[in-house]
């Protein structure tokens, strides 16, 4: 069933165990999701990012995630992660999406608040539901890759002070985590967190959790992480599942997708099983 982020986060928060949200910019990655999410009796959250458009437009992604959360035996939340212009956001919303986040982490905090508690207001009133980023979660490469990433940690007192003024549903927030494949093992500043989810009492969003150890995850979802974003591991299991097939003698792309469906299959059972929210 289709469902916003509060119908997921809400419980996971409450019973102390994190919702995975994986993208999916194919068919086959969304058959993985929510498949394996039915098969284990999981609510899940899958959509697509901004940055991932180019590999498939937001038209097309909503044209098969949309009826597949619609028909899904467990709940589904369909969400349009680091929405970064009102203009894609308000297509997501358009096209049938009942969640986004609208990432202005970089612009000035009060610029933050005003963009972000506008866009609160209009998805608010179609119930769609809002995520905001206030810290700034980083690359592990390329031009997002910060120099001194404790600079941008969240800090607990304007946590409590932006989700007042924006009325999000839930906080991304930056506490060692970062985008991509990890060089060294990440330091996730389990305190901040604490302190985070005691004082705004919201769900709080983990992104960059491809490659976070599973005590990492495990600690983090105990004392208030409940979204958990995932890609780059399971983008990473599908070529590994195409690479056997082709070993194992697949002669067709059509010979290929079982493969790729398994292997990533596998790594979403693992990280609902990892974050608890399995049954």
């Amino acid at each position: 069933m289709l469902v916003n982020m509060n119908d997921v986060l809400i419980p996971a928060k409450n019973g102390k165990y994190g919702v995975g949200f994986f993208n999916a910019v194919n068919v086959e990655m969304a058959r993985a999701v929510i498949e394996t999410a039915e098969e284990l009796n999981s609510p899940v959250m899958v959509g697509t990012a901004e940055v991932l458009l180019p590999v498939m437009e937001l038209e097309r992604v909503a044209e098969y995630l949309i009826p597949m959360a619609e028909k899904a035996t467990v709940p589904v939340c369909v969400h349009y992660d680091h929405g970064l212009t009102f203009e894609r956001c308000m297509q997501a919303i358009n096209l049938g999406f009942s969640s986004i986040m609208y990432d202005c982490s970089t612009d000035p905090y009060e610029e933050n608040i005003s963009k972000v508690a506008e866009m609160v207001k209009i998805c608010h009133a179609m119930g769609v539901t809002v995520e905001g980023e206030l810290g700034h979660v980083g690359d592990n490469a390329g031009a997002g890759k910060l120099a001194h990433p404790s600079d941008y940690y969240t800090d607990p007192d304007t946590a409590v002070d932006f989700v007042t003024r924006t009325g999000v549903d839930s906080l991304a927030v930056a506490v060692g985590n970062a985008h991509g494949d990890y060089a060294f093992p990440p330091k996730l500043d389990f305190d901040r967190i604490a302190i985070i989810s005691q004082k705004t009492d919201l769900p709080l969003v983990l992104h960059g959790g491809s490659g976070l150890s599973d005590d990492d995850f495990k600690k983090a979802v105990q004392i208030g992480i409940s979204k958990i974003n995932i890609f780059t591991d399971i983008d990473k299991a599908g070529k590994t599942g195409i690479e056997a097939g082709l070993q194992a003698g697949a002669k067709s792309m059509m010979g290929l997708i079982p493969y790729e469906i398994d292997a990533m299959k596998a790594v979403v059972a693992r990280k609902i099983e990892l974050f608890g929210s399995k049954g």
